[in-house]
């Protein structure tokens, strides 16, 4: 086994309980410009569908062509965006994987050494190619899939950012600087072969066959080391991204950070609805789910008018007091909040995109499914007449029945 120095904590490291802000990770993207050439080395592994080794590289971004530039920045890019609390993710760090994690370790050595430690690089190559390597046997189903599986290429980047101070008015004063921010961005990106075909020669104003050819596609995950949290190095968490929200890729989460996977955003609005429905049992009308579905989306709203307003998070107390204002009973208020505790933490953050989408509200039944307007979902009432329990929607104007406008009988 590979033995790394242990990571040494640096006086600009802030507290776990920050969290990496849009602005924050902005500051970052916006070095990636392929004209600044901020970086100072990409190294690639490419590697065969198989996980065996085709070819390794190491390139200065400062000697590379522009057209080639642009095209690895637009790659990292794409691994520094997302929507926070779906496709993007925080990974923490407990404090004693920050000071003797194997896998902290190991990413605390390519930062320092700004990629040149060729074991540690090495070691971390072989840690995703075991990923790849899973990920093709779990998705094929015979030995012939699996050997024809997509090819990948695992990219690295080192960049060191003097980071300008800024006062208290958010003014940045480039001739001051609040100390050097290095970081690493990796991404993982299938590479996949493109099928023979016809194509214009421009020279000869002429179509040609076009042989198959290996192109690199956006990246499936990637993350960047460690967040940049409050204008400075928070060596507790590092960004995740992957392009699918709800595949998290566990064997990559578990082998490159060696934590548990957050929570992805189906499986939180599903548990929350669960906790919901659970803990307010027959408190749980439709008056109640309307009103924190219109609250929510309220304060969502509110969030998106102002451009410098993070994603709007919600803890246990704001869907609490929600409640309390419906008129749910302390009882079932307490309920809620201890099972909240018990399945995210007492003092979790959920994203609010990831419990209420702001854009429908769906009324279903076993058979039967009506879809609102948000902005109108006040119109739908449930009554309950002669003991059987009935959806009501308002018919306010014309009504059609598939194109066909219908009259009501008197």
């Amino acid at each position: 086994m590979i033995e790394y120095e242990a990571a040494i904590a640096e006086p600009t490291f802030i507290e776990v309980s920050q969290t990496m802000n849009q602005r924050d990770l902005s500051e970052i993207k916006r070095r990636l410009n392929p004209d600044r050439r901020n970086p100072t080395v990409i190294r690639g592994c490419y590697v065969g569908g198989d996980g065996h080794v085709i070819s390794t590289f190491a390139q200065p971004v400062f000697h590379l062509p522009q057209e080639e530039n642009e095209k690895y920045m637009a790659i990292f890019k794409r691994t520094l965006s997302g929507t926070p609390g779906q496709n993007q993710r925080e990974i923490e760090f407990s404090a004693a994987q920050a000071m003797d994690g194997e896998e902290h370790r190991l990413l605390t050595a390519l930062r320092e050494s700004a990629l040149t430690d060729e074991d540690a690089v090495e070691a971390f190559y072989q840690r995703v190619i075991t990923y790849i390597q899973s990920s093709c046997v779990a998705q094929a189903q015979s030995v012939t899939e699996q050997q024809s599986a997509s090819n990948h290429l695992i990219l690295l980047m080192h960049d060191g950012y003097d980071v300008p101070h800024r006062d208290q008015n958010g003014e940045t004063d480039h001739e001051q600087s609040t100390g050097v921010f290095q970081y690493i961005v990796c991404s993982v990106c299938p590479v996949k072969q493109t099928k023979p075909a016809l194509s214009y020669y421009a020279a000869e104003s002429e179509f040609h066959s076009r042989l198959s050819d290996w192109v690199v596609a956006a990246p499936e995950l990637g993350f960047l080391f460690p967040a940049f949290e409050e204008r400075s190095a928070n060596i507790y968490r590092a960004i995740y991204y992957t392009r699918d929200s709800a595949d998290m890729h566990d064997d990559f989460i578990q082998g490159v950070f060696g934590v548990e996977r957050p929570m992805p955003a189906d499986e939180q609005k599903e548990t929350f609805q669960y906790i919901l429905e659970e803990a307010l049992a027959e408190e749980c009308s439709l008056d109640v789910v309307q009103a924190v579905h219109e609250t929510v989306r309220g304060m969502l709203q509110e969030q998106k008018a102002d451009r410098t307003a993070e994603p709007l998070r919600l803890t246990k107390q704001n869907v609490k007091e929600v409640l309390e204002g419906c008129g749910v009973s302390q009882e079932r208020t307490a309920a809620f909040e201890e099972r909240y505790g018990e399945t995210f933490g007492s003092f979790a953050e959920i994203p609010a995109v990831n419990i209420v989408a702001p854009k429908q509200f769906v009324v279903s039944t076993p058979s039967v499914s009506i879809r609102v307007d948000p902005e109108h979902s006040d119109l739908i009432e449930t009554r309950m007449i002669d003991g059987r329990c009935y959806i009501m929607v308002l018919a306010d104007g014309d009504v059609e029945v598939n194109g066909v406008n219908v009259k009501f009988r008197k």
